[in-house]
C-alpha cells in the first residue's frame, strides 16, 4: 500500500513472533542474571506470561480464530492472582525474615 511516496508494510506474523521472542529472552536473562531478588524474579515470570500471550493473540488473529484471544483472558486472571499472592508470600517473608533475598530464604522450618 503506498500514499504519496510512503510505503506502509503491513505487519507480519513473524513481527509478533519475534517480539515475543525477545520478551522471552529478557525473562530468561532477568531470572538467571538475578537470583537474588525474589520481586525481579516474580516480574521475570509475568513477563514470559506475557510473550506466550502475544504468541496466542498473533496466532489467533492470523488464523482467524478467537479461541487463542480468549485462552489470553484466562491466562491474564491466573498471572494476576499469581501476582498477588507472591507478593503476599513476599510480604509476610520480609516481615518474618527481614529479607526477600532468596540465597537467605532457602530453608524452610515447620
Amino acid at each position: 500500500m503506498q500514499r504519496r511516496g510512503r510505503v506502509h508494510k503491513m505487519v507480519q506474523l513473524s513481527d509478533f513472533l519475534v517480539v515475543s521472542a525477545l520478551l522471552f529472552a529478557i525473562s530468561i536473562a532477568g531470572i538467571f542474571l538475578n537470583r537474588k531478588n525474589m520481586i525481579i524474579i516474580l516480574m521475570s515470570i509475568e513477563l514470559m506470561l506475557l510473550a506466550v500471550n502475544i504468541n496466542f493473540i498473533a496466532f489467533s488473529h492470523f488464523s482467524g480464530d478467537m479461541a487463542g484471544q480468549v485462552f489470553v483472558f484466562f491466562i491474564l486472571t491466573v498471572a494476576a492472582a499469581e501476582a498477588a499472592i507472591g507478593l503476599a508470600i513476599l510480604m509476610v517473608l520480609f516481615r518474618n525474615r527481614g529479607t526477600i533475598n532468596v540465597q537467605e530464604i532457602d530453608e524452610m522450618k515447620g
